[in-house]
């Protein structure tokens, strides 16, 4: 078996939860949301567009539980920009940097990165390119 990608990651958020999503990921991050079945009570869960071939299904539901440290620690996302240009912009939305490293390791090798919270505790690493 070879893998080429990762397709998804599906991650659970609280039932009243969508509108924070959107406003983070979409508003903040700048990322599309793609929620147009899930408004049509088609699916179960909305998805956070990264790319043509990634995204983030976020699925509310009543048994949401915040990520832990023992339970979950990040999702990294690379980016076009370089780790001053995700800093303004982050800046610039009002997002938190919760760390920021010279260059951690990858599955693309080593690049600068951001860290941030989403507002269900979820970690997200904005990598820079290699």
């Amino acid at each position: 078996m070879k893998a080429r990608h990762i397709d998804h990651v599906n991650l659970r958020i609280p039932d009243d939860g969508v509108d924070d999503a959107r406003e983070f990921y979409r508003d903040r991050l700048g990322f599309g949301i793609e929620d147009a079945r899930y408004e049509a009570g088609e699916k179960p869960f909305l998805d956070v567009r990264l790319s043509a071939t990634a995204v983030i299904h976020l699925w509310p539901t009543a048994e949401f539980e915040p990520p832990t440290a023992t339970n979950y620690d990040h999702v990294a996302v690379v980016v076009e920009e370089s780790v001053e240009a995700i800093e303004s912009e982050l800046d610039a939305a009002g997002v938190d940097v919760e760390e920021t490293l010279e260059s951690p390791l990858g599955a693309t090798g080593e690049a600068g990165a951001v860290y941030v919270r989403d507002p269900f505790g979820y970690r997200i690493e904005l990598k820079e390119r290699v």
